[in-house]
């Protein structure tokens, strides 16, 4: 995603503040929207690897496409982040290209570091 695709999240969600230690997501559960990290970092722990993601990072859009959450997102630090909704992701993406560069941004290799794999 771009920083205009950042800009558009951030413009139609809701800042939350959520303390280091906090579950963002539970693998199998419902995906009601995403993340954006503005400050702080997580850990994603997902059945590729175990990451870690920092400000700019988008969290769950995976979730959006598939119904489910496919990691555990655990709060590193302290965190300050955007959530978007569902309806408000879907409003978004019906501009073609904005969904389809949503689609793709699951893990790009300059998001974050595997710590480790399984």
């Amino acid at each position: 995603m771009n920083p205009d695709d950042l800009r558009r999240l951030e413009e139609v969600g809701t800042e939350v503040q959520i303390a280091a230690g906090q579950i963002l997501t539970e693998r199998g559960h419902p995906g009601t929207g995403l993340f954006v990290i503005v400050e702080g970092t997580v850990v994603v722990e997902a059945p590729e690897g175990t990451r870690e993601l920092g400000p700019g990072a988008v969290i769950g859009e995976r979730a959006l496409l598939s119904g489910t959450r496919t990691a555990r997102v655990r709060a590193a630090s302290d965190l300050r982040v955007v959530v978007v909704d569902r309806a408000a992701v879907e409003q978004l993406c019906a501009d073609p290209a904005f969904a389809s560069r949503l689609a793709t941004a699951s893990y790009p290799v300059d998001r974050g570091t595997f710590l480790s794999s399984e």
